[in-house]
């Protein structure tokens, strides 16, 4: 394809995501991820996924591009932000703010299928595919070589403009486009994400053990209890953990998100401790019929409620 129809192209693509509500594009080159070989066999290796045993299966897959769509030659990174405009009630355990309004996944994919439907419309013959973290995409390793932020000591995708408080997703596709530029490394000497990690699951600066993660321990882990290690050191939370996020300086552009789909459940929102505490199945269900919140399933809730509510008893 000539290079001014690949400009064209690649002004199109962007342009609808922008419409679709994506706040972000970014594009690279479908290509073996030589770089992240290496780290991500480490850091298995390492048993630092704890029990998410699914993040050995398809190593290759998460690598190779092509072998997700068969002739690949883009990978489109998108990114759309959920900072919300208003935050729970103080005096609350406390939950992710990416959970707050509906599941992301089915939201996303469906931008991600209308995108894909446009480049075909407007392009002609295209296949390709949407990735959002469900599948075995390293998402925020295609969104930094796409120019779209670098991954902190926290392990997060950050915007220089907006910060971190984005979901990230990739449209793969057959479709030769222009390459996005990479951007540098700006956390310097900050260790404000570091420090403020009550479990210290952040190591070696610029990784990250899962398995001492809070987001891990209330979301990932499945075991009836968790772990006595942890007691007294999971600061309120009971679904996720923004600390990272929130203490990192560069969250200080983040601005409200304009997706009705993510503005927050007003129950949510008003929770008090007791209230938490006394949920019913019920409440949960209706509560978070929609919600990511809903992962844990109420057995998963409740354990996590009551483990850090017990900590006050045995402080």
């Amino acid at each position: 394809m000539n290079p001014i129809q690949t400009h064209k192209n690649t002004r199109l693509v962007e342009q609808k995501a922008k419409e679709l509500g994506f706040d972000f594009v970014g594009i690279s080159k479908a290509e073996f991820l030589e770089e992240e070989a290496p780290r991500l066999e480490k850091w298995l290796n390492e048993n630092r996924h704890g029990k998410m045993e699914y993040m050995e299966n398809h190593f290759d897959l998460r690598l190779n591009p092509t072998l997700l769509v068969e002739g690949a030659k883009s990978v489109i990174s998108l990114m759309i932000n959920y900072f919300p405009d208003q935050t729970q009630n103080i005096d609350s355990y406390k939950i992710s703010k990416y959970a707050y309004g509906q599941d992301y996944h089915p939201v996303i994919r469906k931008k991600l299928k209308a995108l894909l439907l446009y480049i075909q419309e407007e392009i002609g013959e295209v296949s390709g595919r949407g990735f959002i973290d469900s599948a075995p995409v390293l998402d925020r390793a295609w969104a930094a070589k796409s120019g779209l932020g670098w991954i902190g000591k926290n392990g997060n995708l950050i915007n220089k403009k907006a910060g971190s408080f984005f979901f990230i997703a990739e449209l793969i596709v057959d479709l030769e486009l222009e390459n996005s530029t990479p951007t540098q490394d700006h956390c310097g000497t900050c260790t404000k994400c570091i420090d403020e990690c009550p479990t210290d699951a952040i190591y070696d600066n610029h990784k990250v053990d899962g398995s001492k993660c809070i987001s891990y321990l209330t979301i990932e882990l499945k075991d009836a209890l968790l772990p006595q290690s942890f007691q007294n050191k999971m600061d309120d939370w009971i679904f996720g953990c923004d600390i990272c996020q929130d203490v990192c300086p560069w969250n200080k552009f983040s601005s409200p998100h304009k997706e009705a789909a993510f503005l927050a459940n007003d129950n949510l929102l008003s929770f008090s401790k007791q209230e938490w505490q006394e949920i019913t199945e019920d409440v949960f269900a209706k509560t978070f019929q929609k919600s990511a919140v809903k992962r844990t399933k109420y057995a998963g809730l409740k354990r996590n409620i009551d483990f850090v509510s017990s900590k006050k008893n045995k402080s």
